[in-house]
């Protein structure tokens, strides 16, 4: 069969195999979000680009360890801790 235009009707059968090939991509597509949607999996993904985050911020591209940030890291960590503990203290 032709329309107007010169192009073919797709046949039942075609249109039937193109709603199931849609449907099962669809359905993997679900899945799909389902599992990314899971709380375990975002713990997941979160934990791994944390890490991928602190490596990049403590290494250099060769995989040295950049000492001068960890080093200030360290300094402001301690200072925050000193002032906690100057704080409790006072109050305490």
């Amino acid at each position: 069969m032709s329309d107007s235009a010169g192009t073919r009707k797709p046949t039942a059968e075609e249109i039937e195999a193109e709603i199931a090939v849609t449907r099962a991509h669809l359905t993997s597509t679900v899945d799909e979000l389902v599992t990314r949607a899971q709380p375990k999996e975002i713990v997941r993904r979160q934990g791994e680009s944390a890490k991928v985050a602190f490596h990049d911020a403590t290494r250099t591209p060769d995989g040295e360890l950049r000492s001068e940030r960890v080093a200030a890291v360290l300094a402001a960590l301690s200072a925050l801790l000193i002032t906690v503990g100057l704080i409790r203290r006072r109050r305490g």
